[in-house]
């Protein structure tokens, strides 16, 4: 009996070992599960501008590199980026891809219009004498 009893305990200890590394192992992959994530928290998708220079800024998560319009831009230790940008006037299309160190991607993708402004021009009079 004194068998049984070890061999019952010994089953025991090894299935709470292997379900407490299976539940560890599928908390770890949480990150690799959800894969890179951005945030955009500013300008706002299809917001029109009459100054040509914006801010775009967000937070990225689970990234390994990201880029704004295939330029490399830095996330600060929290997360956080901000670039400023020039727009064109009319109509703008900005990317923002990141990628995680596993390799999967996220894309974002926001359209703005830059309404450039009519120049002002005042009439001057001038008098003519001969």
């Amino acid at each position: 009996m004194g068998r049984n009893v070890k061999f019952t305990l010994g089953l025991i200890i090894f299935l709470l070992a292997a379900v407490s590394i299976s539940g560890y192992a599928y908390i770890q992959s949480k990150e690799f599960r959800r894969g890179p994530q951005i945030t955009i928290q500013e300008p706002a998708n299809g917001t029109a501008f009459n100054n040509p220079v914006i801010h775009v800024s967000g937070i990225a998560e689970n990234v390994s590199s990201i880029n704004l319009n295939n330029a490399t831009i830095f996330v600060d230790s929290e997360g956080h980026f901000n670039q400023k940008l020039l727009l064109l006037p009319g109509y703008n299309i900005l990317t923002v891809n990141a990628e995680d160190r596993f390799g999967k991607k996220v894309q974002k993708t926001l359209e703005l219009v830059y309404k450039e402004q009519a120049e002002k021009t005042q009439a001057s009079s001038t008098s003519l004498t001969n």
